[in-house]
């Protein structure tokens, strides 16, 4: 294609934008309702990722010791599960700490307390307290302590206890949460997506409607559907890049009206999150405008040439 005719192009798209000036508003509208929504996505994913990550620190494994195991037996044994791929951070916990911190979850419970003084020692054993790279990893960590294949006869006499049973079914909610998040999000943005696209699809239709005359005379002298297409094309386009733009604009305000209010109940500040990740939004935004707009215009054109 020659430069004056990719100039032709794209000034006769900005001038049937402009002349179909409530036509483009309505297509801006929607389009920019749908990358809104989009949009709205991203935050939803990232407050959910927030709120998923700090459920899963409180989610682990835990390997209880008996009382009166030697701390050298634990390191060693702490080694070995280190180099456990799925195992992301190992935390020791002595058998000292235990107890403070067995006193201080039961400082009002005077039965509790006043029994754990009458004894003359520590009951609590030590424990590794194990956190995975995914919450689907825990099973396969589980298994590496039930199994013992790579552990020796010390190891296993040392352990008392190991707690993924206990933990099980809020490690399985945790996974069904995150699976069922990320479908919910899929489905929701093709949804809006097939939305928009059909909206846009009409309303290019009535564009090329109302210049059917100028379409006729360029197909009877010959033009190339790609020459007739063009306009249309870049008259799409300019849908989907006004309506990110728009999209960027509005999203700023509402999130430093957002950010402070529900950070404390989100536990993320909205704004923060989106100038830090501001580049991202942008290039997303424009990137589902420009192609929503262009890829209705291509089918709303294809199929009137067809006829």
């Amino acid at each position: 294609m020659h430069f004056f005719d990719f100039k032709r192009i794209i000034r006769s798209g900005v001038l049937n934008f402009w002349r179909n000036g409530f036509v483009s508003l309505s297509s801006v509208l929607v389009m920019t309702i749908t990358i809104g929504v989009i949009t709205s996505m991203i935050f939803f994913q990232a407050i959910l990722g927030f709120t998923l990550g700090e459920l899963e620190k409180k989610v682990d494994v835990s390997v209880y010791f008996v009382s009166d195991t030697q701390e050298e037996k634990i390191f060693s044994l702490k080694e070995k599960v280190e180099s456990i791929p799925e195992v992301k951070e190992i935390a020791y916990v002595s058998a000292g700490q235990a107890l403070e911190d067995f006193r201080e979850r039961h400082k009002d419970d005077y039965a509790t307390i006043q029994a754990l003084e009458e004894l003359n020692e520590n009951p609590l054993g030590a424990s590794l307290l194990i956190s995975a790279v995914d919450p689907a990893n825990y099973e396969s960590i589980s298994n590496f302590f039930e199994q013992g294949i790579a552990l020796s006869a010390t190891d296993l006499s040392i352990i008392d206890k190991v707690n993924y049973n206990e933990n099980k079914q809020v490690i399985d909610r945790l996974l069904l949460l995150k699976d069922g998040a990320k479908k919910l999000g899929l489905i929701l943005t093709i949804v809006l997506i097939a939305i928009s696209v059909i909206i846009t699809f009409n309303t290019i239709r009535l564009t090329i409607y109302v210049a059917r005359d100028e379409i006729g005379v360029m197909r009877l002298v010959g033009s190339e559907n790609s020459y007739i297409n063009g306009p249309f094309m870049m008259e799409g386009v300019l849908y989907g890049l006004i309506s990110a733009l728009i999209n960027i604009v509005v999203y700023f305000p509402v999130t430093w009206w957002l950010g402070s209010r529900l950070e404390g109940f989100l536990g993320i500040n909205l704004l923060t999150y989106y100038l830090s990740n501001f580049f991202q939004i942008l290039v997303i935004s424009v990137l589902v405008g420009t192609a929503l707009g262009s890829f209705s215009s291509y089918l709303a054109v294809k199929k009137y040439l067809r006829k």
